[in-house]
């Protein structure tokens, strides 16, 4: 442990929506703390808008944006332009620890940057694997090489552990926490929220069932996205009182796929990125949700919400095991059948809503926070 003369100085990497949320807990935690650790926080800008309204909600202000963002970058210019704008970063702001989360391009890059200046690093969410390098693409990969430049390895799940195991990391290293995107989401599911978009809000008040749709990752883009769409159009014509609301992602290879197939349809919304808290409050009123989002696999369980996953491989089976989702790929047929059961069958749906969430208590950042705190430098 440190004294108030030596204050522990943390820097904590994100660059992402995802990454936001699951960090903000643990940069309050470590806020929380003054006499112990100094906090410096650096955003990679990897997304720009939707992360910073996810800034705004946790009252979060950078104290650095490498601002990397640009229109078509490919990942090499991701990676090397984070890269550079961290290692310059650490060489002026010296850090006795780094903390990153999850799966991004940001989080490899924070644990490579802050191996060349021989700063301990901390993986957040760590030892997810799916056992595909190429699914989901670039993540697998991200999470695989971040590994053997961790030195604390926070595991969500008892899984995770196993897996960061069976590679060779020592035990010692390792630390269930559960996962800090269940403390994020009981910060905020009990505020009240109001929707500025008219539909939305009528949507959500009427006493229609909503169902939830979010597709976004790499392997989805193209022929998988369009039978993601194509699936929502013969469920929306086989429940026309049920409100289908499909929160796009801004990315134009998605609304290429997804806008032709269901724009005219009477029951579909197609609705821009929500910000954090609205998304949470569509996620609270939805009676299903369709999604290839790492994220919200873990988050629906705690909101009592059945998941079907729209891909081949999750590096989170706890939810499938656990019986909190289903994992169904991109096939229009086999996700019509699998909503459809779950749309008209009560027992079924009862079934998945009341499973118990295998991804935490809501006490992942405590916990990292204190285990951090026995650190000492040198």
């Amino acid at each position: 442990m440190t004294t108030q003369n030596s204050l522990l100085r943390v820097l904590c990497v994100f660059g992402t929506r995802p990454d936001a949320v699951k960090m903000a807990p643990v940069v309050k935690a470590l806020l929380a703390r003054p006499a112990i650790f100094s906090t410096q926080i650096v955003v990679t800008g990897q997304h720009r808008e939707q992360l910073d309204q996810v800034l705004h909600v946790f009252q979060i202000t950078p104290d650095h944006d490498l601002a990397i963002m640009q229109h078509g970058q490919t990942l090499t210019q991701i990676t090397t332009r984070a890269l550079t704008g961290l290692s310059d970063y650490l060489a002026s702001h010296p850090a006795d620890i780094c903390l990153a989360q999850g799966d991004t391009t940001t989080t490899f890059v924070a644990a490579l940057a802050a191996f060349y200046h021989k700063v301990p690093f901390g993986h957040i969410e760590a030892g997810l694997r799916t056992g595909n390098r190429y699914d989901p693409y670039p993540e697998e990969m991200n999470r695989r090489l971040a590994a053997p430049l961790t030195a604390w390895h926070f595991a969500p799940t008892s899984k995770a552990c196993q897996n960061l195991l069976a590679e060779g990391i020592q035990a010692s290293d390792i630390h269930l926490t559960g996962n800090t995107s269940i403390d994020a989401l009981r910060m905020v599911a009990s505020q009240k929220y109001v929707f500025d978009d008219t539909q939305l809000r009528e949507i959500v008040a009427s006493d229609k069932r909503l169902v939830l749709i979010t597709a976004h990752r790499r392997e989805n883009w193209g022929e998988p996205m369009t039978s993601i769409a194509q699936a929502i159009a013969q469920l929306s014509r086989r429940f026309p009182d049920i409100w289908f609301v499909v929160a796009m992602h801004r990315n134009p290879l998605v609304r290429e796929s997804l806008c032709p197939v269901l724009q005219n349809l009477s029951n579909v919304l197609l609705t821009e990125p929500q910000e954090y808290v609205p998304f949470i409050k569509l996620m609270q009123r939805s009676s299903l949700i369709l999604t290839d989002s790492g994220g919200v696999q873990e988050e629906a369980p705690t909101l009592g919400v059945p998941i079907l996953v729209l891909r081949k491989t999750t590096e989170r089976p706890e939810g499938v095991d656990a019986g909190t989702a289903l994992l169904i790929g991109s096939n229009t047929n086999d996700i019509v059948q699998a909503a459809e059961t779950l749309l008209t069958n009560a027992a079924a749906h009862a079934a998945m809503s009341h499973a118990a969430n295998p991804y935490g208590d809501g006490s992942a950042a405590q916990r990292i926070v204190d285990i951090l705190q026995a650190y000492q430098p040198g």
